[in-house]
């Protein structure tokens, strides 16, 4: 079975920090022009996990502003990654397993495991796996964690939810994995943010911005999105992903990390009573994002909820990545959102102020077909 992919060979993490289930697509010319791969991806013609948007590249004014969100989040964050560690370490016990799905996931991952090994001493192991929409979670990397470490002890992890569709996803392809024959997993999602209220183990449910949602590979170990392509990925190989070398003089991977781990020590005091009141509250999914998006989708007459992507994470990626069609904000001026503004306002979307709105904003798909 293929070893993991580590840096600096594949992306720009150290090996210890963790290692890819993935098969190495670098050599493979797999970028479309988004608005061409958008018009594949609604009439149905590709899955957007066959191919890979070119990844925009931002201007020194944008990567200024993702400098300041970073600084002025890293305590926000740090605290939120010693919440969401503690609360796993107090339920699941201190032999985990992180398995972070790639990629918004992986910068979590990582940070998990610094605040593990920097307060309490303990080296957890930590992969990175490919799940993917409609299609489930990579069973080839499924079995490679069932032989090398105790399914049970596996504990998923990823950026923030929105709408919490792949929570959804991987409570039901682990289902499936395992009425196929294959271990046990446990499906409990950790994430650093729940907005949605779509999980039971979240450092915070505010929805606030993640700095790494503000770029594509350059905050995720210069990594591109996972790729599930039959002309590429065979039976028995891991999903796919590339290797973005070349942006190497962009990568700001590592600096995030070594920003928000600096924090560690400032908030290691506040952490323990968040994690008390997060285990004496009843912390239950309610789904209360998804009843907000379908709420939206009625109201300006979407035709599908993947049209619709709530909260910073996933609006950030709406103008990243997606060809969008407007933004809806609780606040037009909120400093959280000032990389939205600047993004939205350089490729002409308009930016709608709805009081009340349940998320602090949404990002809304243009409908190209």
């Amino acid at each position: 079975m293929t070893a993991p992919l580590t840096g600096p060979a594949f992306g720009s993490y150290s090996a210890d920090e963790v290692g890819w289930l993935l098969k190495d697509l670098s050599h493979v010319d797999l970028e479309a022009d988004v608005a061409v791969r958008e018009r594949r991806i609604q009439s149905g013609e590709a899955h957007y996990a066959e191919t890979l948007p070119i990844e925009y590249q931002p201007d020194a004014e944008y990567r200024e502003l993702f400098e300041k969100v970073l600084q002025d989040s890293s305590i926000r964050l740090a605290r939120a990654v010693g919440t969401v560690t503690d609360l796993v370490l107090a339920e699941r016990g201190r032999d985990v397993t992180l398995v972070s799905l790639a990629r918004a996931g992986t910068p979590v991952g990582v940070l998990m495991r610094r605040w593990a090994r920097d307060v309490h001493g303990l080296t957890l192991p930590h992969y990175a796996v490919s799940i993917v929409r409609d299609r489930g979670i990579d069973a080839v990397a499924l079995d490679y964690l069932a032989r090398h470490r105790d399914s049970k002890n596996v504990v998923f992890v990823d950026g923030w939810t929105g709408k919490g569709a792949i929570a959804r996803e991987l409570s039901q392809a682990l289902a499936e994995y395992r009425e196929a024959g294959g271990a046990e997993f446990d499906d409990d999602l950790a994430v650093l943010a729940d907005p949605g209220h779509c999980v039971r183990t979240f450092g915070t449910r505010d929805d606030f911005l993640i700095a790494s949602a503000c770029l594509n590979s350059t905050v995720s170990g210069l990594v591109s999105r996972t790729v599930l392509n039959d002309t590429l990925i065979g039976p028995g190989d891991f999903h796919g992903a590339k290797f973005y070398a070349h942006l190497a003089g962009e990568d700001v991977s590592n600096h995030l990390l070594d920003s928000v781990s600096a924090s560690f020590g400032d908030v290691r005091e506040h952490v323990p009573g968040d994690v008390e009141d997060l285990l004496r509250s009843d912390r239950t999914p309610t789904w209360d994002g998804w009843k907000s998006v379908e709420a939206v989708r009625e109201q300006y007459g979407i035709s599908s909820v993947n049209f619709v992507k709530p909260g910073v994470g996933e609006t950030t990626r709406v103008l990243l990545r997606r060809v969008p069609w407007r933004v809806l904000v609780r606040d037009l001026d909120a400093p959280e959102h000032a990389h939205i503004r600047l993004l939205a306002a350089a490729r002409a979307v308009p930016v709608e102020e709805v009081p009340g709105l349940a998320y602090s904003c949404m990002g809304l798909i243009k409908d190209v077909t």
